[in-house]
């Protein structure tokens, strides 16, 4: 995994309560005036053991007894690069937290999906499609 970073406390993306969020570099979009537009280079930083970043997120979705909820964010979640990453993460959170609420945020639109984009939405409970 491309790992930007692990915010434990982020509320911005959350309509209820707090969210762990997870960014990655990586986006294919580019969309003009994006918050982001330094993580749309795939290679911006090195990889990170995704069993590393895993624990990460478990540590931190129930840091202090408190539960958080889940952000997917990036560069893009659902790109190419990215995407097997964020389906093992989001599949073994899952295994461990089955009530919290996942939130993916995509410039992808939901109509033009892949199957392998698809297979996501088997694990989140919210998504926000399109571009930004």
């Amino acid at each position: 995994m491309r790992l930007i970073k692990i915010m434990e406390n982020d509320v911005v993306d959350s309509d209820s309560g707090i969210c762990v969020s997870i960014w990655v570099s990586g986006c294919p979009h580019r969309c003009n005036g994006c918050h982001n537009s330094e993580y749309w280079d795939s290679n911006a930083v090195p990889e990170t053991d995704n069993e590393i970043v895993l624990r990460n997120v478990l540590e931190a979705i129930n840091k202090n007894g408190i539960m958080r909820n889940l952000s997917l964010l990036g560069g893009e979640p659902l790109y190419d690069n990215n995407l097997d990453d964020y389906l093992y993460i989001v599949k073994e959170v899952k295994k461990v937290f089955p009530d919290i609420k996942i939130y993916c945020w995509t410039g992808y639109i939901l109509e033009n999906f892949t199957d392998k984009q698809k297979e996501i939405l088997n694990y989140i409970d919210v998504l926000i499609d399109g571009p930004f």
